[in-house]
């Protein structure tokens, strides 16, 4: 591996799935406030994540609805406009 190609911040850092409560920590130079001391003991930054592996229907085989913020409420008034404009 070359030397001195990463950032000075690069360490590691915990993402946690918020849907499904999943954590896993790995290496990243993202810049976070947010803190969590894991199993080990030790406190990690941490990052937020809306979907990961563990709660994505692809990885996952299941359909889950995941309304963050009423993002398919959204999707689904401007699905029904567009498809009455459509018909039009």
């Amino acid at each position: 591996m070359k030397k001195d190609i990463h950032p000075s911040s690069y360490r590691p850092v915990v993402f946690k799935d918020i849907s499904c409560d999943y954590a896993f920590i790995s290496k990243s130079c993202i810049e976070t406030k947010d803190t969590i001391t894991m199993e080990d003991g030790v406190e990690y930054p941490l990052i937020k994540l809306e979907i990961s592996h563990m709660s994505h229907p692809y990885y996952t085989g299941k359909m889950k609805l995941i309304d963050t913020a009423g993002r398919v409420d959204k999707y689904r008034s401007r699905f029904e406009k567009a498809k009455k404009n459509a018909g039009k």
